[in-house]
């Protein structure tokens, strides 16, 4: 990987997942077939990489997952594979966070770019006016912040390569998909060009949008330190990202929120 995550675990391509130190726990990962995807695609009846990308929910050192379970903290991590699904990058369903019964709010989630290129995208609404809507371009060890009720989905920026990335989740997670498969997909599809790059095509079932595409974010506000592994930061101060499952801790920061 290019960017180290603070604890031992590698991704792995054949097949495809994760390897866990022998200090580290994780689940036996979850693949999302093409099929299971294919709804919230431009093109749902396209060819491409199946498994498309593999989910490791709950992982981190072994000595943590007491403090993890008691803080209603999660780290998850994906790996994405190489290729295309049709003319569109591989990538992840759009969706919402599902309120959780601790916050009764819609959660935040905190990434972390591991090895690859990735697009966060984000949308404030799942409805006819989606709101805001922001493309944010990542790197290794970039960091970025998906507000609560926001709908996203986390887009491979280069077809060459696999993507891989981490990112602090509440442990009661859940995904709502109907407002974005209602509208068949987010507000915006990336399009790969003739020439390899990124292409941004509107969703016709919305109303009139403007996509702001970016640079990440330096989330100062929150603590949040550039360039070290947020999962360290998590070890350096076990309280740095309980906004995560409880985001009324810092309600004042979500309005008007920039991604």
């Amino acid at each position: 990987m290019k960017f180290y995550p603070g604890f031992d675990i590698k991704p792995t391509t054949d097949p495809m997942g994760f390897e866990y130190g022998f200090n580290v726990f994780g689940p036996s990962v979850e693949n999302r077939t093409i099929d299971s995807i294919r709804k919230s695609l431009r093109n749902p009846l396209c060819a491409g990489p199946d498994p498309v990308y593999s989910i490791a929910m709950d992982v981190g050192k072994k000595v943590h997952l007491p403090l993890l379970k008691k803080l209603h903290l999660l780290y998850g991590c994906v790996t994405y594979a190489a290729g295309k699904l049709g003319d569109e990058p591989v990538r992840s369903q759009g969706h919402i966070h599902k309120v959780s019964p601790l916050s009764g709010w819609s959660t935040p989630e905190v990434y972390e770019i591991w090895s690859g290129k990735a697009i966060i995208y984000m949308q404030e609404k799942a409805e006819d006016q989606p709101g805001r809507c922001f493309a944010v371009v990542t790197g290794p060890g970039d960091v970025v912040i998906v507000p609560p009720y926001w709908a996203h989905a986390t887009i491979s920026a280069d077809a060459e390569q696999p993507l891989t990335f981490g990112a602090w989740c509440d442990r009661e997670y859940g995904f709502e998909y109907d407002g974005v498969r209602a509208h068949k997909g987010l507000a915006w599809f990336p399009v790969i060009s003739e020439n390899g790059e990124i292409e941004w095509h509107k969703n016709p079932n919305y109303k009139d949008c403007e996509l702001i595409v970016k640079s990440p974010e330096i989330y100062t506000q929150l603590g949040i330190e550039t360039g070290k592994p947020i999962y360290q930061q998590f070890e350096e101060n076990t309280e740095k990202f309980l906004f995560v499952p409880q985001p009324q801790l810092v309600k004042e920061h979500w309005n008007n929120f920039v991604c």
